[in-house]
């Protein structure tokens, strides 16, 4: 029979798993077909305790398990019986030299690694959850699925099981292949949490896919498309209540984490189509989203709002007067989510203290495209005067607070500020003085003075036309990164208007 359409009968199975849920029914299963099981630990202690027979390991190699444990299965007679191509004479040849009975079935699954991360487990501890001998029985048994049935998870036991009682035990090549797929998957993502534990020290600049789990979502960027998550569950936000998360729900919850990851105040963003509508940084939360909704209500309406401090009754009672689609924030009262929560489809997530990712990637064409997180916030110490006229520190204080808005905003993007709140910004458009226009218009359409406002720049001005508007609507400081060939004429117009103007060095583009 042809390697392309080869039936094979399980007749002889290795079966060494440290979840023992399900496995009973396995192996009642096989020992219906009389297929002989050969078993390690624990997992020989399980299917003795159901009276059913079993070969230990030790009889089959000649060895104990040695090293606490750590080495059961590495052995040529398990891996040689594994490992030989049933169709190559040579290989047979030896089988029968050595003494090595081949086998048909693997059963193997993996220490729980991200599970004792995951838990706060000592390093020891985790150490010891990286699996050695069942990784490798997993990859012997998928590079051999031409003669081998490889089951890599328990969550592959339903269809284990329908082979076994409703065809006795024989397997097609594709569908062999088909668990192959899934247990070098498996591999892979197990190989590739135990890189991101390490790496967590090591900085090494390669970008890994967990893409071993996925979560559906309510739908993709609209409702006709389908949507998913793939990652760790633990990687979002911990949801208390309301409906299911959509596509556009997480782009706009990633987008209000990192721009308040760089704030240290108490600090209210709204997001709307991943940019602040509104912001503001106040010693008190409820003054704080007073000044976030002021800036634009309009937009706010049906937005996401994420804050960096634990949610009381009295902000949550404020905030409940305004539809809104998502709150995030890192706790809540028991008073607040009574308050929340009583609209059913409102979306409540609890914020967990976890790093930013070192790297992000976006999907282009058939590849990625991938990059360094921008983790550079502006201080004061970055702020380089290039005028005359130095900002004070009041105006210290709003540059930086500007310049962190505009680093999370769509390009071109121009933001004003003042007071740590966000007045107005202009974001997404194709040229820098629309972005600034439209900035201006939509403060003076909510009643918004800018007289004594500052204004942030993504990028540098390529001409001083920007300088000017903004001069003539009331700002009298500014921070842009610099770097144009025509710097000095933004720069001699604030010089002769008494506007003071820093650059950073540092662009923050963001399309």
């Amino acid at each position: 029979m042809s390697y392309f359409c080869a039936m094979k009968t399980i007749k002889r199975a290795l079966i060494s798993v440290y979840h023992k849920d399900g496995l009973d029914r396995i192996v009642l299963a096989l020992r219906d077909l009389q297929v002989e099981i050969c078993s390690t630990g624990g997992t020989f202690d399980f299917i003795t305790a159901l009276q059913l027979p079993v070969v230990p390991v030790e009889k089959e190699t000649g060895y104990p398990a040695i090293l606490s444990g750590r080495v059961k299965t590495l052995h040529p007679k398990l891996f040689g019986g594994i490992l030989a191509r049933r169709d190559c004479a040579a290989d047979l040849e030896e089988l029968s030299l050595y003494n090595i009975s081949p086998f048909d079935l693997v059963v193997v699954d993996l220490y729980p690694f991200e599970e004792s991360v995951t838990s706060g487990a000592s390093e020891e501890e985790i150490i010891e959850k990286i699996d050695i001998g069942g990784i490798s029985l997993i990859r012997a048994a998928a590079k051999n699925h031409s003669d081998v049935l490889v089951i890599s998870n328990k969550q592959q036991y339903p269809a284990l099981l329908e082979i076994l009682t409703q065809r006795n035990g024989i397997t097609s090549l594709s569908e062999r292949k088909r668990f192959a797929a899934e247990a070098f998957l498996t591999s892979s993502h197990y190989d590739t949490a135990i890189f991101s534990y390490f790496n967590r020290d090591a900085h090494l600049p390669c970008f890994s896919l967990h893409f071993g789990q996925s979560q559906t979502l309510r739908y993709g960027e609209n409702p006709h498309q389908q949507g998913r998550y793939y990652g760790p569950p633990h990687s979002l936000p911990k949801q208390i209540h309301g409906k299911e998360l959509s596509y556009n729900n997480l782009l706009d919850v990633e987008a209000g984490i990192e721009l308040i990851h760089d704030f240290t105040a108490p600090t209210v963003a709204i997001i709307k189509h991943n940019n602040a509508c509104g912001c503001a940084s106040h010693p008190s939360l409820l003054t704080a989203w007073e000044r976030a909704l002021f800036a634009d209500p309009l937009s706010a309406f049906g937005g996401v709002i994420v804050v960096n401090q634990p949610i009381d009754s009295s902000v949550a009672q404020a905030m409940d007067t305004l539809f809104f689609e998502i709150l995030a924030a890192p706790a809540f009262t028991k008073e607040a989510l009574d308050i929340l929560t009583a609209k059913k489809n409102r979306i409540i997530l609890s914020l967990s203290p976890q790093p930013l990712p070192n790297e992000k990637a976006r999907t282009l064409l058939h590849g990625l495209l991938v990059q360094e997180h921008d983790y550079a916030v502006e201080e004061a110490h970055h702020l380089k005067p290039t005028t005359h006229k130095k900002p004070d520190d009041t105006q210290i204080e709003d540059l930086i607070f500007a310049n962190k808005i505009v680093k999370h905003s769509k390009s071109n993007a121009i933001v004003l500020a003042k007071d740590q709140m966000l007045i107005a910004s202009g974001v997404g458009q194709t040229s820098r003085i629309d972005a600034l226009r439209h900035a201006i218009e939509k403060a003076q359409r909510f009643g918004h003075s800018l007289e004594g406002a500052v204004m942030a720049s993504d990028a540098f001005f390529p001409f001083p036309d920007c300088v000017e508007m903004a001069h003539k609507a009331g700002i009298k400081a500014i921070v842009q990164p610099g770097g144009s060939v025509r710097d000095v004429d933004s720069i001699s117009y604030c010089n002769a208007n008494q506007i003071a103007m820093v650059c950073t060095g540092i662009r923050h583009f963001k399309h």
